[in-house]
């Protein structure tokens, strides 16, 4: 047997840096969630629609791919990209059978523990530059939900080289180790900030682009794509639309939902 052979068998047989859903060291109360606008866990809230409309079509195109892993990015900050991420992962949580883990590596600016309310100090940068050997610690289980949430917290680490590193390959690994019935969402950081998103992108299995109407431009998009590549973009959403969707009256927009407010209720 070859020496790579036996390095193979051997990583295979390592325990997972994820911890098993349901073993968590805190869990995450749902109630609250709604005044920090996590609308995907209840689906009678017409607020959750846009959110599992989405939910549909990543599933659809993952699953037909067999893409496990997906990133959430946009191409400059403070266009919704983490607040989509949020309310995807909430809205993925009540797809039955399946068991979503939500990661946080916009380790600069940090969103996922403001959304969920989590308090703490230890978070996946904890992870990445070995203080702690696995996420066991950092782990969050949303009570009576199939969501696990792996926040990060404020640092002075350089980002970059953490996400370069030999730990988050193997984070990645074992994402992609995990069970048929599972899906990784990661909340990246946005592109031009850095090149942190560039970095993970290409151990990821494809990425959605959040843009914003009357915001990101056509060229910061086509940009994107470019610096992305050649990670493959699942598609694009855009965010704080007041319109419907390519001219038709469905109401797909934000602006549009009082339109479905007698259904909901």
């Amino acid at each position: 047997m070859s020496v790579e052979s036996i390095e193979g068998q051997a990583s295979q047989l390592l325990p997972s840096v994820i911890p098993p859903p349901g073993t968590a060291t805190v869990e995450t109360p749902i109630e609250g969630l709604l005044d920090k606008h996590i609308y995907g866990f209840n689906s009678r809230d017409q607020r959750s629609r846009p959110f599992n409309l989405l939910r549909s079509q990543v599933l659809k195109l993952a699953r037909s791919r067999n893409w496990r892993v997906i990133g959430i990015t946009s191409a400059t900050p403070r266009v919704g990209k983490s607040f989509i991420a949020c309310n995807l992962a909430a809205a993925m949580a009540r797809t039955p059978e399946m068991h979503t883990y939500l990661f946080d590596f916009d380790l600069r600016r940090s969103s996922l523990a403001e959304y969920f309310g989590l308090e703490g100090e230890v978070g996946v940068t904890d992870y990445l530059d070995g203080r702690i050997p696995d996420l066991t610690s950092v782990a969050r289980d949303v009570a009576g939900e199939r969501l696990s949430l792996f926040p990060s917290f404020e640092n002075q680490h350089h980002s970059a080289e953490l996400l370069a590193g030999a730990p988050m390959d193997r984070l990645i690994e074992d994402m992609r180790r995990l069970p048929d019935n599972s899906m990784c969402l990661c909340d990246l950081p946005p592109v031009f900030a850095n090149d942190d998103a560039v970095i993970i992108a290409q151990k990821i299995d494809a990425y959605i682009l959040v843009v914003e109407e009357g915001v990101t431009t056509r060229k910061q998009v086509r940009d994107t794509f470019a610096l992305l590549s050649p990670a493959p973009c699942l598609g694009t959403v855009l965010n704080r639309y007041q319109g419907g969707l390519m001219g038709d009256d469905y109401g797909y927009g934000y602006g549009q939902s009082q339109k479905y407010a007698e259904y909901y209720s």
